[in-house]
């Protein structure tokens, strides 16, 4: 798996937190995993353990070489420590967790699309890496869409309104054009639902425009719908001013890309490698791991 650092959290890191074993294999403590991505409860982070180890299984490689059970010592009040259940994990297995774990965790979401994109470049040309990180992205944006109606519905948008609410955060977004407007704009066919022919630029930029949404709404406990659209509106045009700060290209002026169903298609095609190199195949006991006999 490549070895590029993942984007940081808070004041840690993927790579900071790595440890090495007695074999001289590099692993992560899923304590200290479960802080990096976003988890409170021990009880959820090992749900997605063990549908990990599942995956691990299904894949044809062995559990044992990637998850090993453990103990830590954690402090407690007034100085005292308790011993707590662990898994010493391999890079493979920490990948199989974030591609199990919890979508709408933002952390979760980023891991996702790290692990996703890296891992396919090592088999794929950019273009299919590329179409990688465009079907991660429409996925997250699906979620966080769901999420922001949710948090709409709570601020007190009706149900029949949600179409106006939806639409006023395209209309911050793209200089006061609507969906329809957009659609028309950039050729789409009505049928087409538009995140469907978005880029991954056009798509984070949206993405980012409904996280921020959801959460501004919630900041300021919106219980008005009339506020909760005029709400989203503001952070679409507050997105779009970013995006003229930084001289990037304004959404409305973004090509259509083709529909993200050809994307999937294509990558469906291209069956990822799901075996691995003898260091990453013995995981947590390193180079060794096949050479002694291991399966």
């Amino acid at each position: 798996m490549n070895r590029k650092q993942l984007p940081t959290f808070g004041d840690k890191s993927f790579e900071s937190i790595k440890q090495s074993n007695e074999h001289g294999a590099e692993y992560w403590s899923a304590r200290d995993l479960q802080v990096l991505l976003g988890y409170s409860q021990w009880r959820r982070f090992e749900q997605a353990i063990e549908r990990a180890i599942t995956s691990c299984e299904q894949s044809g490689n062995n559990p044992d070489h990637h998850f090993a059970g453990a103990g830590k010592m954690i402090e407690v009040g007034k100085g005292g420590q308790r011993d707590v259940d662990d898994y010493h994990l391999s890079r493979f297995a920490c990948y199989l967790i974030a591609q199990n774990g919890d979508p709408r965790k933002p952390e979760i979401a980023l891991a996702q699309k790290y692990f996703a994109v890296q891992t396919r470049r090592q088999e794929l040309n950019d273009q299919a890496a590329a179409d990688v990180e465009r079907l991660e992205l429409r996925k997250q944006t699906a979620e966080e869409f769901k999420a922001l109606s949710g948090a709409a519905q709570d601020a007190g948008v009706q149900s029949k309104m949600f179409g106006v609410f939806h639409d006023a955060g395209y209309k911050g977004l793209y200089g006061g054009l609507g969906r329809d407007a957009i659609k028309r704009r950039k050729d789409i066919p009505e049928k087409d639902n538009l995140l469907d022919r978005m880029n991954a630029t056009e798509l984070a930029a949206n993405q980012f425009r409904m996280t921020q949404a959801r959460d501004k709404l919630a900041r300021d406990a919106v219980r008005n719908q009339a506020q909760a659209i005029q709400t989203h509106e503001q952070v679409g045009k507050e997105v779009r001013d970013a995006i003229k700060r930084i001289g990037g290209t304004l959404p409305e002026n973004i090509p259509p890309a083709e529909h993200i169903k050809e994307v999937e298609q294509r990558v469906k095609k291209t069956v990822p490698k799901l075996e691995l190199d003898e260091r990453e195949a013995g995981g947590l006991l390193g180079d060794g791991g096949k050479k002694s006999g291991a399966d």
